[in-house]
């Protein structure tokens, strides 16, 4: 579900980009800036990547659903794992061309300003599994922004980090059954 997530973001924004820009070709690409032996990663020059940068737990609670059956009995569901992604969306282009990397890093930043939800209304081929994604533009101080740049590749790109928010696993499991408590009836005269 990570990669349908990844993958519908910068598909969506491929078409927006291409579309602004009167481009021919894609220009997004979901990669690492890096391969495994360290060299630059085949297919990202002169594009706007997307990778991942991190997945933490969202520690909002949330509500397990339930279900009511005959007999008195609710069926009980499994908890969903509610994850968050962490998405930077950098444009990798070399030395002479620095303003195409500021103009399309730019209008990377307006389209995600504008189409900051994405689900099935809006983009209905959003996978099944996923009911929306939620993007926010998060803030890092130049500590954190040395950091990241440092586990990515060592070397700093016009680049935005989007928190995406609404990913969920294994909340649609039945795991058992619980009898129904109700509120007992008080006359209204008493």
């Amino acid at each position: 579900m990570i990669s349908a997530a990844i993958n519908h973001i910068a598909q969506h924004l491929n078409q927006f980009l291409r579309h602004a820009h009167q481009l021919g070709d894609d220009i997004v690409v979901v990669s690492n800036l890096l391969s495994q032996d360290g060299a630059l990663a085949r297919d990202t020059a002169n594009k706007v990547v997307v990778l991942l940068a991190n997945i933490e737990k969202d520690t909002m609670p949330q509500q397990a659903p339930s279900t009511a059956s005959a007999g008195g009995r609710v069926g009980v569901h499994g908890r969903p794992l509610f994850l968050n992604l962490e998405i930077v969306v950098a444009a990798n282009f070399g030395d002479k061309n620095y303003s195409e990397a500021l103009a399309f890093i730019s209008s990377a930043i307006g389209f995600f300003h504008q189409t900051p939800v994405f689900d099935h209304l809006l983009t209905p081929d959003l996978d099944d599994r996923i009911e929306k994604l939620l993007l926010d533009m998060e803030n890092l101080t130049h500590h954190e922004l040395s950091n990241l740049w440092t586990m990515l590749s060592g070397r700093y790109l016009p680049s935005v980090l989007y928190k995406v928010r609404m990913i969920s696993y294994g909340g649609g499991t039945l795991v058992g059954q619980a009898p129904v408590v109700s509120r007992p009836h008080t006359s209204a005269g008493l």
